[in-house]
């Protein structure tokens, strides 16, 4: 069986009466993988939702609220969990092999019966933005990407965020300066060519979790490749937005999407 294939689909519990939510088992390299998807009851066939979760292990899990807030807005929604994570088979990586969970979860989308295939939006929210990168340098028909508070350079995570370090060396082998193939691999500013889709950034420029050094390097080098890039910084957050402004940046990325995806 291919990656993307559905081997388990079980209703889950949904906080909106209008949006279905399942649980469910994929493959991806031969592992199988969980993951959540949102299904509005309204409306036949829709966008497709790829929704990148940051985090890793137990820290940054998807949340139903989260995903059914995307779902309203008119989209059908899939999370991977990442191998290793909630039952899944496998361990989980950081932005190295645990990317074709992404991909294979795209793969899933595509395949969807209520999916308009060649409409798919690739969201990740601060881990999630380097895997959000990797899944459209991989899958060029992806109709737009967003990365919110999103990591694009592992070398800088490693730098800035010293509470991560051991897990980093855990997962990656060892230090950016022993291992300095292994960090490149991870960090899709190598490969930043291969982005085909346009891209929306959005970052709190007081973010101390993923500094905005981590945006304006992955704008930098879009524009410097004369990529299609849109940036919106907002001066007075961090990592997480009151929830006022929150709900009005998800309405607003997601109408952005729908009109990079009727281009």
């Amino acid at each position: 069986m291919k990656d993307g294939t559905i081997i388990e689909k079980r209703r889950f519990p949904s906080p909106h009466p209008g949006i279905h939510l399942y649980s469910i088992t994929y493959l991806s390299q031969g592992l199988k993988v969980k993951g959540l998807l949102a299904e509005p009851v309204e409306g036949d066939v829709l966008d497709g939702f790829l929704y990148l979760r940051g985090g890793i292990k137990n820290v940054g899990k998807v949340r139903p609220a989260r995903i059914v807030q995307f779902a309203a807005q008119g989209f059908i929604v899939f999370a991977p969990f990442y191998r290793g994570n909630q039952g899944g088979e496998g361990d989980e990586d950081f932005a190295g092999e645990d990317r074709h969970d992404a991909i294979a979860a795209y793969t899933l989308l595509e395949n969807h019966q209520r999916v308009k295939s060649d409409s798919i939006h690739v969201f990740g929210f601060s881990r999630g933005g380097v895997m959000a990168l990797w899944t459209a340098i991989n899958c060029k028909n992806a109709a737009s990407v967003v990365t919110w508070g999103g990591v694009s350079d592992m070398f800088l995570t490693y730098v800035e965020r010293e509470d991560l370090r051991r897990m980093m060396k855990r997962v990656i082998g060892g230090t950016p300066k022993k291992y300095p193939e292994e960090y490149e691999y991870r960090t899709p500013l190598f490969e930043a060519d291969e982005l085909e889709a346009p891209i929306l950034i959005i970052h709190g420029v007081k973010d101390d979790n993923v500094s905005v050094e981590h945006a304006y390097r992955l704008e930098k080098i879009l524009k410097s490749k004369d990529k299609p890039v849109e940036s919106w910084y907002f001066a007075d957050f961090t990592h997480y937005f009151p929830p006022a402004i929150n709900r009005k940046v998800v309405e607003d990325l997601t109408q952005w999407m729908k009109q990079q995806g009727e281009r």
